[in-house]
C-alpha cells in the first residue's frame, strides 16, 4: 500500500489480569468490599488508539507513523519495546516532564470492561507534538481518545479542533475517534456538544460509539437509559431507529463526512454525505466517491471463535474499516472488515494477537461465518 498514515493521541501501557468467569453476572456483586479475587497471570501490552488502531493498521498493511506521547520512564520503555516490535517506535514522542500512561483493565468474561486509568502524558500532547514531515505526505490523519486527554478537550476543544485544521491545510484526510467518559471527572464535565460542534466540521471519518455519542449529544437520554439499565450494557437496550440513525444524522449535520457508530456486540451502523461533500474530502485518499454518497446501512456482528476480552475490539474494528478505505474497497466490503476483525479481536486478552489479514477474513467468511441473529 503506497498511502500512508499516521494514527496520533492517546497512548498507554495496559495491564489486564486474567479473571475467570464469575458464578455472578452483577457488578456490585464480583467487585465488593473486601472480597478476594483469583486472577491468573497478567497480560502487558500497548493500548490507547494510537498502539491499538495505529499497531492494527500496520499489521493490515498500512504505512503507518505513531504519534504517541510517553515519558523516560520503565513503562515507557515498555511501550517502546512493544512498538519496536512492529518496527513503529520511530515516531513516538518522550517528554523528561511527563510519565508514561497505563490503565489496569478488569475484563470479567460475559461483563463490560472497567478501567483504572492513569492519563500521564497523553493530558499534554498537543499541536506542537504534531509530526509535519510525515502528516504532509499522509493520506489519512487519524486521532483518537480526546476525553483522555486534557489538553485536547479543555478549552472547549480549541486544541483538537486546531490540530484537525493544521491537518487539513497539510492536505490529508482526517478520521476521529473518542473515547467513554466519566461523568465525575472534570473531562465529563466538558461540554462535548460543543466540542464536537467545534471539531467535526474538520473530520472526514468520524468512527465514535454509540454510547460515547449519547453521552455527548443526547445527556437526557443518555442517563435515563443508564438509570434504567444500571446492570446492563447500553448496546443491549438501544434501538437503531430511535437512538442510534438519529445520532448519525446530527454527526452530518455537523459536519462529519463518513460516520461509522460502534454498537457493541450487536454490530456498527454506518452512513454517508452526498457526492457533492465527499469530494471535499482530500484526494490523497482515492475515495470513490460515487460508490461511497449516500449510503447507510447496519452490520451485524460475526460470532467470535471464543471471547477472552473487548480490550481493543472498536480500535481493530476502526483500524480495518479505515486501511479497507485506503485499499478501495467499497462501504459495505469495509464495514465487513471491521465487523469481522473486531470479532476476531475479542478472542485475544490484547487488541492485536487475534488479528487475521483480510484475505484470511475473506477465506472466514466465505467458508460460512456465522453472524449473531
Amino acid at each position: 500500500m503506497s498511502k500512508s498514515v499516521v494514527a496520533a493521541g492517546h497512548i498507554c501501557l495496559d495491564i489486564t489480569p486474567s479473571i475467570a468467569k464469575q458464578s455472578s453476572s452483577g457488578i456490585s456483586d464480583i467487585f465488593a468490599p473486601g472480597r478476594l479475587i483469583n486472577v491468573g497471570d497478567a497480560d502487558i501490552h500497548t493500548g490507547g488508539v494510537v498502539a491499538n488502531t495505529g499497531l492494527a493498521m500496520k499489521i493490515l498493511g498500512a504505512d503507518v507513523t505513531l504519534a504517541g506521547k510517553i515519558g523516560y520512564d520503565d513503562f515507557g520503555d515498555m511501550v517502546i519495546s512493544i512498538a519496536s516490535k512492529y518496527n513503529a517506535a520511530s515516531g513516538l514522542i518522550r517528554s523528561k516532564d511527563d510519565s508514561t500512561s497505563y490503565s489496569v483493565v478488569l475484563a470479567v468474561p460475559g461483563i463490560d470492561r472497567i478501567f483504572l486509568h492513569n492519563p500521564g502524558a497523553n493530558n499534554t500532547f498537543c499541536a506542537e507534538d504534531l509530526p509535519m514531515d510525515a502528516i504532509r505526505n499522509a493520506a489519512l490523519f487519524h486521532f483518537g481518545y480526546p476525553p483522555l486527554m486534557k489538553r485536547i478537550y479543555e478549552n472547549d476543544g480549541e486544541e483538537l479542533a486546531k490540530i484537525l485544521r493544521i491537518v487539513k491545510d497539510a492536505g490529508a484526510a482526517t478520521s476521529l475517534d473518542l473515547a467513554a467518559v466519566d461523568p465525575d471527572t472534570p473531562a465529563g464535565k466538558a461540554d462535548w456538544k460543543k466540542i464536537l460542534i467545534n471539531a467535526l466540521p474538520y473530520v472526514d471519518i468520524f468512527v465514535p460509539s454509540i454510547e460515547e455519542l449519547l453521552f455527548m449529544l443526547d445527556r437526557t437520554k443518555y442517563e435515563d437509559l443508564r438509570k434504567n439499565n444500571a446492570d446492563r450494557d447500553l448496546t443491549e437496550v438501544i434501538d437503531l431507529e430511535r437512538d442510534i440513525v438519529p445520532l448519525g444524522k446530527t454527526c452530518m449535520e455537523l459536519g462529519a463526512r463518513i460516520i461509522l457508530i460502534k454498537c457493541g456486540v450487536p454490530g456498527m451502523y454506518y452512513c454517508t454525505a452526498s457526492s457533492g461533500i465527499l469530494n471535499k474530502i482530500s484526494p490523497r485518499l482515492g475515495l470513490d466517491v460515487k460508490a461511497w454518497a449516500d449510503k447507510s446501512g447496519f452490520e451485524t456482528s460475526f460470532v467470535p471463535d471464543k471471547v477472552l476480552s473487548g480490550t481493543g475490539a472498536g480500535d481493530t474494528s476502526v483500524a480495518a474499516f479505515l486501511t479497507s478505505i485506503l485499499n478501495g474497497c467499497t462501504p459495505e466490503q469495509c464495514v465487513r472488515y471491521a465487523s469481522a476483525t473486531g470479532a476476531c479481536c475479542v478472542s485475544s486478552y490484547d487488541a492485536l494477537s487475534g488479528l487475521l489479514s483480510f484475505e484470511k477474513l475473506d477465506e472466514k467468511i466465505a467458508a460460512g461465518w456465522k453472524k449473531l441473529s
